[in-house]
């Protein structure tokens, strides 16, 4: 895709990563779209705000009409029960997906989540093609995700690009992040870079920066997309403890692989 980024529509943008973004992709977009079911206002005269629900067929449908590429953010990012997950991220992931196909949209960016494979451990560098271990119910949403994306370049050749977001945050805020935060900038830079690769079918990537402690392979970020994250955990590292039992052992979503975390979720 060229430089210019066209007509961007973006689910999800009253979220924290969707501010970011806004901010860091209007300047070069010819209109971004900006699609919630929370109430926005439009901050440029090349913002369109749209209210809506992301898993209404016809509102995605008409908000996609003419768009060059579609950011597709909007999800449930807590876990829950399996059958709220798979409605609030597959089935949505599904309808995004689909009103691109309709619409002729070329490039859908998809988020996707390090908790596709948090159940691997801390000490075994992870690339994007190795089989998902997911740490709970949102990551399996997320490995469906990424499902429907690989079904849909297969199928009606669109051009997917599933981003596995780190931690995203202003700076970590816990001994893990050390691996996994993903900064605004190298947050933005991974999105940019997702919209505007040349090559792009279907590929998976690790959106996080480039951490000293990461578990995750960055090479498909720079073969496939051309872009190499900047910021680095690391100079956070005074603030956490170097003896913190996470750096022992176990699954590299910590706590959050733990059985206490999906018990909850399972049925009474």
């Amino acid at each position: 895709m060229d430089a210019n980024l066209g007509r961007i529509v973006m689910t999800g943008a009253a979220g924290s990563m969707g501010s970011t973004l806004r901010a860091g992709l209007r300047e070069d977009a010819d209109e971004l779209v900006l699609f919630d079911n929370e109430s926005l206002t439009a901050e440029s005269d090349n913002e369109t705000v749209i209210t809506g629900d992301v898993a209404d067929l016809d509102a995605v449908d008409k908000a996609l009409h003419g768009a060059d590429a579609v950011v597709h953010l909007a999800a449930r990012s807590a876990e829950a029960p399996l059958a709220e997950l798979l409605e609030a991220n597959v089935n949505t992931t599904f309808t995004v997906l689909e009103a691109a196909r309709r619409a002729g949209v070329r490039r859908v960016v998809l988020g996707s989540s390090n908790r596709v494979t948090g159940h691997y451990p801390i000490h075994h560098h992870v690339f994007p093609d190795e089989p998902p271990r997911p740490d709970g119910f949102y990551g399996v949403s997320k490995v469906a995700v990424e499902a429907l994306g690989q079904l849909y370049a297969d199928k009606f050749g669109l051009e997917v690009v599933a981003l596995r977001f780190g931690s995203f945050a202003t700076e970590p805020s816990q001994t893990r992040h050390l691996a996994t935060w993903l900064s605004p900038r190298d947050c933005v830079g991974f999105v940019r870079a997702a919209l505007t690769a040349e090559t792009v079918t279907f590929t998976v990537v690790y959106a996080v920066s480039a951490n000293a402690r990461r578990f995750w392979d960055l090479t498909a970020g720079e073969s496939e997309l051309g872009y190499r994250p900047v910021d680095d955990a690391s100079r956070f590292a005074h603030n956490f403890p170097d003896d913190d039992p996470f750096w022992h052992g176990g699954p590299q979503a910590g706590d959050l692989a733990d059985v206490e975390a999906i018990l909850p979720h399972l049925p009474k």
